[in-house]
């Protein structure tokens, strides 16, 4: 019987094998048909942008890979800039639909979509823009229209920038699982939601500046683009101006309110077709893939840009966090390839491991000998992501980027109260004073603190020295800005940590100049595995990950982030120079 049942289960491995291979086959046909036949862009088209996802900076897709698009139709923000820039000058794109709903992009990678459009309506072309609801983010994106609209019974949400931190002390108490903490001395706000159940006033009054700066930018942009005054658009958000669509055309912030099939008719008066006939879309996502394939910057000549976005954690690195393996193998190339000129580090990172963030900081030293090298940041330069960057010859940082953050701190977890109050007693043996350093299960002694505390100084006084040599700055200069305090782009730019306020293009610009070059293509860094390369690697990832959806579905999205920003916490490892809190500017 056993012999039976082997044989049962090696013939039906076989048969499952077979299956997946076959089908592997015919998806495989399937995308290289769907290549060769590509994207047909109509005549009178109207460029349809609508995003349904998160967008990040970059998503590394190869474009030799048949299978990089399976499952996702993902977006980076690198792939959408382009793709309006070809619009601009396309003869078959008439003008832009802007129906994008609750936006899930930083305020810069906003920004950076918002100066495209405005840059598409140089052509001459329209760009008009509708929603049933106009979230904040979505408004400040939509304001760069010629013509905003909204369902006659929907709502422009309208009332400046806020943001929230979560504390977790009273948590831990009721837990039992504590995290223990140890951090640079004046270094007040760093980790601060273990420590305390309030905010501090130091923390409070920094974060009040950066979101007050940033919404300046904001209120700058929309002023001069509907014509409406500062303090106007100040008094529109405190009065809620836009809570209803009657107040928010009488405000200026709209130009009517229209339903989407009357809005369909102005665009097809825009375009010049009768009422009567059909409007051509094509929607962004298909717009990309032809879009890519035509080239803005062709030359022989090439700028290397390198894309570090997200936690810096270590190891090879992907789209979701930054790892030395792929950003130090793509300084490598970048250095060793003779048609690349100069190197530009894109930067999107709250920060991570110190020590990650200290061998990345190196290579830059060693490539910056080679070529020039200019550092982008994008929406988010903190900490470890501010390490990285001052490796560079130049900076580059949005008005709006939270930039800074120079400070260290260490957390661990500790479970000695949870322990005890279940009954779970723990013993340590050892050969030597210091051999039994810590224990998740036991108080953590004075001797292991000390050391602790030594080891943070010293790393926090090397995070000094390296901004002093980056930014020719004094180290009693470097800490007067320090103690982990976080800057808007603009007031970094006045206290000297970074050099001019711009985009991504403004720093490949800058090193193109620098490198003596004005013919010139980019050459982006790095190529990540595609989801479907994932999923063939590890079945137990997707599984994971259909695990998390589900949950996040059961409990909210809200307590999913709660839930999911404490777990990070306690799988950090060593010293982290990292934003010393989540911040997500609502």
């Amino acid at each position: 019987m056993k012999f039976l049942r082997n044989l049962l289960a090696s013939i039906l491995g076989s048969l499952m094998a077979f299956m997946i291979i076959v089908g592997m086959f015919f998806i495989f046909m399937i995308l290289v048909g769907s290549a060769e036949d590509g994207v047909v862009v109509k005549r009178n088209s109207v460029l349809e942008i609508s995003f349904v996802g998160p967008i990040r900076d970059y998503t590394g897709k190869d474009e030799t890979d048949p299978f990089a698009s399976l499952w996702t139709e993902e977006l980076g923000l690198d792939e959408i800039l382009h793709a309006i820039k070809v619009a601009k000058t396309d003869n078959d794109i008439e003008g832009i639909s802007l129906t994008t709903g609750f936006l899930q992009a930083g305020v810069s990678q906003t920004r950076e979509i918002r100066k495209a459009l405005i840059d598409f309506k140089s052509s001459g072309k329209f760009v008009l823009a509708h929603a049933d609801v106009f979230a904040q983010r979505d408004y400040y994106l939509a304001s760069a229209a010629d013509e905003i609209y909204l369902n006659p019974v929907g709502v422009v949400d309208f009332k400046g920038l806020a943001t929230e931190v979560l504390f977790y002390k009273d948590l831990q108490e009721k837990s039992g699982i504590q995290m223990e903490v140890i951090r640079h001395g004046k270094y007040k706000s760093a980790v601060e939601p273990f420590l305390s159940d309030t905010m501090s006033e130091e923390n409070r009054t920094q974060i009040k500046e950066l979101i007050t700066s940033v919404w300046g930018v904001i209120l700058d942009d929309i002023s001069e683009s509907r014509n409406i005054t500062i303090q106007n658009l100040n008094i529109i958000a405190d009065t809620l101006g836009g809570r209803t669509p009657e107040y928010a055309v009488a405000s200026g912030l709209l130009d009517g309110t229209l339903y989407y099939d009357q809005y369909e008719g102005l665009l097809k008066e825009k375009v010049g077709i009768a009422p009567d006939d059909e409007l051509e879309y094509i929607g962004l996502t298909d717009y990309v893939q032809n879009a890519n394939k035509r080239k803005i910057r062709s030359g022989s000549d090439k700028i290397a840009v390198i894309y570090a976005q997200g936690e810096i954690l270590g190891g090879e690195g992907g789209k979701d966090y930054i790892g030395q393996g792929l950003i130090v193998d793509a300084l490598h190339k970048a250095v060793d390839n003779e048609s690349v000129k100069a190197i530009v580090l894109r930067v999107d990172s709250p920060g991570g491991s110190a020590l990650v963030s200290d061998i990345i900081w190196r290579e830059m030293q060693l490539a910056k000998k080679e070529k020039p090298l200019v550092v982008s940041f994008g929406n988010v330069a903190a900490s470890g992501g501010y390490y990285i960057g001052v490796g560079g010859d130049k900076i580059f940082a949005e008005p709006t980027t939270i930039t800074g953050s120079i400070g260290v701190f260490g957390t661990i977890p500790n479970v000695h109260q949870l322990a005890e109050n279940i009954g779970v007693n723990a013993e340590q043996v050892g050969t030597n004073k210091n051999s039994v350093d810590y224990s998740f299960f036991e108080p953590m002694t004075d001797t292991f603190r000390n050391v602790m505390q030594e080891s943070i100084e010293q790393t926090y006084q090397t995070f000094l020295e390296r901004v002093s040599q980056g930014r020719n700055m004094t180290v009693e200069q470097v800490n007067e800005v320090a103690q982990g305090r976080v800057w808007s782009g603009v007031d970094a730019q006045a206290l000297g940590l970074v050099d001019e306020l711009g985009n991504l293009e403004d720093a490949i610009a800058a090193a193109a100049e620098m490198a003596g070059t004005e013919d010139y293509g980019v050459r982006k860094y790095p190529k990540y595995k595609s989801d479907f390369e994932r999923f063939m690697e590890d079945f137990g990832s997707v599984k994971s990950k259909i695990g998390e959806s589900i949950i996040q579905e059961e409990i909210g999205s809200e307590t999913y982030e709660i839930l999911k920003e404490f777990k990070q916490f306690t799988k950090q490892e060593g010293i982290q120079a990292k934003m010393p809190f989540s911040l997500n500017i609502k």
